[in-house]
């Protein structure tokens, strides 16, 4: 495997208890809106590389800097966010985030209180939200879920993973 490779695999797998019985109900990546900025960096990197031709020498270096600086960028946030996971199991919900260091912020299902699903106007008509989770707890390493796609179908997940592991009452989920 390169390094590359290994750089933007998260390895959702070895987080999971899979002695205690741990499955993977649903692993939610971003939706594609926000790979947005990478990709408006990305070709801003290639018209500056494209436009260094065409001026002086003096200019067409700056240009190569600012492009190779916007195309490191770009790489950046798209690694960033494709290393951005949202994992819904039978006995928890996790994020594992990060490039160069992993953070993984963990939530028993027991501990939701609520899930809030934010959907913004252009979310509505793209098809993404962002999920805002209350616990028990005060502080909590794992509240804000941005940017996920069909976040209807995936709060009725995790409801229904809540409701078949017996943590809470009868709940209709249409």
């Amino acid at each position: 495997m390169g390094i590359i490779a290994s750089l933007s695999d998260p390895k959702i797998a070895k987080h999971l208890l899979r002695d205690e019985g741990e499955v993977i109900v649903d692993e939610v990546r971003h939706h594609w809106v926000a790979y947005l900025v990478p990709i408006v960096d990305a070709v801003a990197a290639a018209v500056l590389l494209g436009a260094a031709p065409f001026v002086s020498v003096d200019v067409a270096w700056l240009m190569l800097v600012v492009s190779f600086a916007l195309l490191l960028h770009a790489v950046w946030g798209a690694l960033r966010e494709h290393r951005d996971r949202f994992v819904i199991t039978n006995m928890r919900v996790f994020r594992v985030h990060g490039v160069l260091t992993s953070n993984l912020a963990t939530m028993p299902l027991h501990r939701i209180l609520d899930i809030a699903v934010k959907k913004p106007l252009i979310g509505r008509l793209l098809g993404y939200g962002h999920f805002v989770f209350e616990s028990a707890a005060q502080e909590q390493g794992l509240r804000d879920i941005r940017y996920v796609g069909r976040p209807d179908e995936r709060d009725k997940a995790i409801q229904r993973v809540v409701q078949r592991s017996g943590l809470r009452g009868p709940r209709v989920v249409n």
